[in-house]
C-alpha cells in the first residue's frame, strides 16, 4: 500500500441490521468536508442494511463476529493517516472531522474524542440524554473516535475479547503510552430511538460479559470509572435539578444497569473460567 495523504480519514462504520438509522449516519459522512473514504463492514445483515451501504460506501466488506473484530477489519483495509469509527446509528454534523483534524493538528494528540449526545424518543431516552449531558466538558470520560491508523496498527486497535468495553479499553492503552488524547468541538448526534428498560438490560448484561476481561486488563479501571462518573453528577447537580423528574429516572436507569452489567459480568467470568 502507497503512503496515505497527510490528513486522509477513512471512516469505518460497524454495522447489522441497522436499516432505521444506517442512511442517516452514512449520508452524514458522505457530506462531510473534506471527502472521506467510506468502509462499512456489515456483519451479515438481512434487513436491507447491506443495500444502503452498497448504495453510499465506497467499499462494504462482510466480516464479524463482533464489533471490536469488525472495526480491526476496517482499520485494517482503511487507505488514510487517520481511521474514524462510527456506530451505525450515529450522525456527524457538518464539518465534524474538518474540526477533528484540526484539533489533533492545532495539540499534536494521537486521538480526538468527539463527545455524543442522545437523541430520541420516549422518557427513557430523555433520561439517557441528561445523563449524556452530564460528560460533554469531561476529557477522562471521552474514548477517541479518530486515531492515526499507524497507533491503532502498532497497538493492536480493538480488543477481540470485548464488546462494549472496548473503546475505554483502547483510551486506557492510550493514556498509559502517553498517547494525547483530545476533544473536539464538536457533537456527535446518537440516534438511540425510544429505549425501552428490557431493552437496556440485555444490552448492558451483554457489555458485561466483556468486564472480567476488560478488568484484567486494566486494574482497578471499572472502580476508578464509576468514581468518575458519580463526580460528573456532582459536578453537574444544577443541571439535574433543573429537570428532576428525569434526573430521578437517570438514577434509576443508572441503578438498572448497574445489576444488567454484573449479571453479564458473572456470566462472562464463568466463561473465562470455562475456556
Amino acid at each position: 500500500m502507497t503512503s496515505p495523504d497527510p490528513g486522509s480519514v477513512t471512516v469505518v462504520v460497524p454495522t447489522r441490521n441497522n436499516l432505521r438509522t444506517i442512511e442517516a449516519c452514512l449520508r452524514s459522512v458522505v457530506e462531510q468536508e473534506p471527502s472521506v473514504e467510506l468502509i462499512v463492514v456489515d456483519n451479515h445483515s438481512t434487513d436491507g442494511t447491506l443495500e444502503v451501504a452498497r448504495r453510499l460506501a465506497d467499499r462494504v466488506i462482510t466480516a464479524g463476529p463482533e464489533r471490536s473484530a469488525q472495526r480491526n477489519t476496517g482499520v485494517a483495509e482503511a487507505g488514510s493517516e487517520w481511521v474514524l469509527w462510527l456506530d451505525s446509528d450515529m450522525i456527524l454534523p457538518p464539518r465534524s472531522i474538518a474540526a477533528a483534524l484540526e484539533t489533533a493538528a492545532a495539540t499534536g494528540a494521537v486521538g480526538i474524542a468527539l463527545p455524543e449526545r442522545t437523541i430520541g424518543d420516549g422518557f427513557w431516552t430523555a433520561c439517557r440524554a441528561l445523563e449524556r449531558e452530564c460528560y460533554l466538558d469531561d476529557p477522562w470520560l471521552h474514548n477517541p473516535r479518530l486515531v492515526r491508523r499507524e497507533y491503532l496498527l502498532g497497538a493492536g486497535a480493538f480488543h477481540t475479547d470485548m464488546s462494549g468495553p472496548e473503546d475505554a479499553d483502547l483510551r486506557m492503552k492510550m493514556r498509559s503510552t502517553g498517547a494525547g488524547i483530545e476533544l473536539a468541538p464538536i457533537i456527535i448526534d446518537h440516534d438511540e430511538g425510544r429505549l425501552t428498560v428490557a431493552e437496556v438490560l440485555r444490552k448492558r448484561y451483554y457489555y458485561g460479559r466483556s468486564i472480567p476481561a476488560f478488568a484484567s486488563e486494566h486494574e482497578g479501571a471499572v472502580s476508578a470509572q464509576g468514581r468518575a462518573v458519580l463526580r460528573s453528577y456532582v459536578r453537574n447537580h444544577r443541571r439535574l435539578l433543573r429537570d428532576p423528574a428525569h434526573a430521578v429516572g437517570m438514577v434509576l436507569l443508572r441503578a438498572m444497569e448497574a445489576g444488567g452489567y454484573a449479571a453479564g459480568a458473572r456470566r462472562g467470568r464463568k466463561d473465562r473460567a470455562t475456556r
